[in-house]
C-alpha cells in the first residue's frame, strides 16, 4: 500500500472511532457529514470549518435575541395602548424581572448562573464544558428582561450563548480541551461581533477577557467566527436594530485637553459604577428574601426609576442616538423635567442624574433576578458622561467643544474602566461609529480610565471573588494550572501506619516488611500523633546498645506542616517551599489522618496539565 492509501485507511478508522463513540442512534444527517469531514481534513482545516459553523450559528443566535427584544419593544410601545405613560413604565420593567425569575425557577430549575464570570469558571474548573441549556436559556431570559424594559444589556447573554454553542459543538465532535476552549471563545467572539457588527471588537473581547491565562497558538477559528457572526447580523438585521452611530466631528489635536480630562472623569465614574454594583449585590444578598420576593422588590424599584427617568428604560442606545443627533429636548420631554423650563443648566443636571442612577438601575436589574450584562449600561453611561462634560465646557464659554466626539469617546472610556477591557472598548466604538479617525482620543481616554480602574483594584471587582478563590484563570499561567489540581486527587493512600501504643517488635516487623520510608503513627481515633522516618531508625537497628531507644514514643516526630483535605494547591506548594519537606500528611477537618501528598506527585500532575493546556 502506498502512503496515500494508508492515510485514507487511517482517516476512515478515525471516522469510525469518533462516530461510534457518538452513537449512531443520536446522529443526525448533518452530524454524519461533519464527522466525515473531520476524518478527511487536517486539524487546522477542521478548526477553520468549525469556526465558520460556530460563527454562523452564534450570529443567528444574536440576530434572534436582538430581533426578539426589538419586536417586544415594538409591541409594548406601539400595539399596547396606555392612556398614562406612568402606567407603562410602572408595569413593564416590573413584569420583566418577575417573569424572568419565574421562567428561571419553573423552566430552568433555578439554574441562573449568568454573565462572563460563569463562562470563565467553566473554562478554568470544568474543562470548558458548558451546559447545553445555556445555548437557549440566556436568549429567553434576557429577551424577557431587556425587552420589557430591564436596564441592562444583551451583549453578555449573547456572549454566554455563543460560548455554550462553541463548547457543545466541540463536545459533539469529541475535541480536546484546547480545541474546546478555542471554539468556546470563537462562539463568544461571534456573539459579540453580531451584536455590534464589530468583528475585531469580538476578537479583542476573547483575548482580553475570556482567554486570559490560556495559552494556545491557533487563532484562525476566532477570525472566521467573528467575520461570520458579523456578516450574519449585517445581512439579517436592520441598521436601526444594530449599535450604530454615524454623527461625529473630525479629530482635532487642539482638543486633546478635553479628552485627557474626559479620561479622568470616565475612570472616576467607572469606579463609582463598580462600587454601586457591588453594594447592590451585597444588599440583595443581605436581605433574607425568596427569589421571587427579591424579583418583585427589584422590579418595583426599577419601575419607579423608569417613571422618573424614562432613559433608564431598556438598553438606552436610542437615547444616545438622540443625543448625537441633537434631539436632547425630546429626551427631556418624556421625563418629569418637562415641567421645568428648558435651559442649559437643566440639561446638565438631568444628564448627571441619569448617569448616577444608571449604575443603580443596571445593578438592580441584574442582581434582583433579571438577565443582562454591563456592556450596554457602561456604554450608555459613558456617552452621558461625555455629553455632560461637553455641556459643562460650553457653559464655561468654550465654543469649540467637539460634543459628539466626547459622547462617542466617553462610551469607550467608561466601558474600558467597568469591564477592564480597553482594547475591546476602543475597537468596538471605532467599528460601530466608523470612527477610525478617532483612534487617538479613543486610546487616550480608554487607557486613562483603565489605568485608574487598575489603580483602584488590580482585578475587576466582578471577578474578585472567583480570582481570590483560584476558580478562574489569571495572567499567571503557572498559578492557573496549579488551581486545576485538587488535593483529594493527589493523596497517596498506600501508606504504612502503626498505633502509638504498638510494641517494639511490631515496629521492627513493619520496618522489615515495609517498602516506604515513612511510617505514620496514629492513635485509636486515627488522629496523627507523629511521623517516623526510616532515616531515624537505621542507625538504631544495628546498635544493640540503642535498642531501648527503638520505641514509637521516642521516634515519632510531629510533622513540620499538615495539609487540609480541601486546601488550595498553591498553599500546599508554599508549604513545601517553606519547610523543605518532600511529603506532607493530609488531615480531614475532624483531624482524621488520610494519607500523604508528595512534592513529586504535584510536579508530575502539573507537567501533565502543562502538556494538555498548552498548544
Amino acid at each position: 500500500m502506498n502512503k496515500s492509501s494508508i492515510k485514507k485507511f487511517y482517516n476512515f478508522l478515525r471516522f469510525r472511532r469518533d462516530f461510534t463513540r457518538y452513537s449512531l442512534q443520536k446522529a443526525r444527517s448533518y452530524e454524519i457529514i461533519v464527522f466525515w469531514l473531520k476524518s478527511i481534513l487536517t486539524r487546522t482545516q477542521f478548526l477553520i470549518l468549525s469556526g465558520v459553523l460556530v460563527g454562523i450559528t452564534c450570529g443567528l443566535a444574536g440576530v434572534v435575541l436582538k430581533s426578539l427584544v426589538h419586536y417586544i419593544h415594538y409591541v409594548i410601545t406601539y400595539k399596547v395602548y396606555f392612556e398614562e405613560q406612568v402606567l407603562f413604565y410602572i408595569l413593564f420593567p416590573f413584569l420583566g424581572i418577575v417573569l424572568t425569575t419565574f421562567v428561571v425557577l419553573f423552566f430552568f430549575k433555578g439554574q441562573d448562573r449568568k454573565g462572563i464570570p460563569a463562562i470563565l469558571y467553566e473554562i478554568a474548573q470544568n474543562s470548558s464544558i458548558v451546559s447545553s441549556v445555556k445555548m437557549y436559556s440566556q436568549i429567553v431570559q434576557s429577551a424577557i428582561t431587556v425587552g420589557l424594559g430591564g436596564s441592562a444589556g444583551l451583549e453578555s447573554p449573547i456572549a454566554v450563548t455563543g460560548a455554550a454553542i462553541g463548547s457543545n459543538f466541540a463536545q459533539t465532535y469529541k475535541l480536546d480541551y484546547r480545541e474546546r476552549t478555542l471554539l468556546l471563545a470563537a462562539g463568544a467572539t461571534a456573539g459579540i461581533a453580531s451584536a455590534f457588527n464589530a468583528p475585531i471588537a469580538g476578537m479583542m473581547f476573547a483575548f482580553e477577557i475570556l482567554l486570559t491565562g490560556v495559552v494556545f497558538s491557533d487563532f484562525l477559528p476566532l477570525v472566521v467566527a467573528a467575520v461570520c457572526g458579523s456578516l450574519v447580523s449585517k445581512v439579517l438585521l436592520k441598521e436601526s436594530v444594530l449599535f450604530q452611530f454615524k454623527t461625529r466631528n473630525p479629530f482635532d489635536y487642539h482638543n486633546i485637553p478635553y479628552y485627557l480630562l474626559l479620561g479622568i472623569l470616565c475612570g472616576l465614574y467607572a469606579r463609582y459604577y463598580v462600587l454601586i454594583a457591588k453594594y447592590i449585590e451585597q444588599a440583595f444578598h443581605h436581605f433574607k428574601l425568596t427569589r421571587m420576593q427579591k424579583a418583585m422588590a427589584g422590579g418595583a424599584i426599577l419601575s419607579v426609576l423608569c417613571v422618573l427617568y424614562p432613559p433608564l428604560f431598556g438598553e438606552g442606545y436610542d437615547t444616545i442616538k438622540a443625543i448625537t443627533n441633537g434631539q436632547m429636548q425630546e429626551v427631556i420631554q418624556n421625563s418629569f423635567f418637562r415641567f421645568i423650563s428648558y435651559r442649559e443648566w437643566v440639561v446638565v443636571v438631568f444628564v448627571v442624574v441619569i448617569c448616577l442612577l444608571k449604575a443603580f438601575s443596571a445593578s438592580i436589574t441584574i442582581f434582583s433576578g433579571g438577565n443582562g450584562g454591563n456592556f450596554a449600561p457602561s456604554l450608555f453611561a459613558g456617552g452621558l458622561v461625555g455629553y455632560a462634560f461637553a455641556l459643562f465646557c460650553v457653559q464655561l464659554g468654550m465654543t469649540e467643544v467637539p460634543v459628539n466626539n466626547l459622547v462617542i469617546v466617553g462610551m469607550a472610556g467608561v466601558m474600558s474602566g467597568v469591564l477592564y477591557a480597553p482594547l475591546t472598548a476602543i475597537f468596538l466604538i471605532a467599528e460601530s461609529t466608523s470612527g477610525y479617525d478617532l483612534f487617538i482620543p479613543l486610546m487616550m481616554v480608554s487607557v486613562i480610565s483603565f489605568s485608574m480602574a487598575k489603580w483602584f483594584s488590580a482585578v475587576s471587582p466582578d471577578l474578585a471573588n472567583l480570582t481570590s478563590q483560584g476558580k478562574i484563570f489569571t495572567r499567571e499561567h503557572d498559578r492557573n494550572l496549579l488551581s486545576l489540581l485538587h488535593i483529594p486527587d493527589l493523596i497517596d493512600k498506600d501508606i504504612q501506619i502503626i498505633n502509638v501504643n504498638a510494641s517494639r517488635e511490631e515496629l521492627a516487623e513493619l520496618v522489615r516488611t515495609g517498602r516506604r520510608n515513612i511510617i505514620s503513627v496514629l492513635d485509636s481515633d486515627r488522629k496523627l500523633v507523629g511521623i517516623i522516618s526510616m532515616d531515624d531508625i537505621r542507625p538504631l537497628l544495628f546498635n544493640p546498645d540503642a535498642y531501648e531507644l527503638l520505641s514509637i514514643s521516642h521516634l515519632a516526630k510531629p510533622p513540620v506542616a499538615t495539609v487540609n483535605e480541601f486546601e488550595n494547591v498553591m498553599s500546599v506548594v508554599k508549604k513545601f517551599d517553606e519547610t523543605g519537606a518532600w511529603n506532607l500528611p493530609v488531615i480531614k477537618a475532624d483531624g482524621e489522618f488520610v494519607g500523604f501528598i508528595s512534592k513529586s506527585g504535584v510536579l508530575n500532575s502539573y507537567r501533565q496539565l502543562l502538556r494538555s493546556h498548552s498548544g
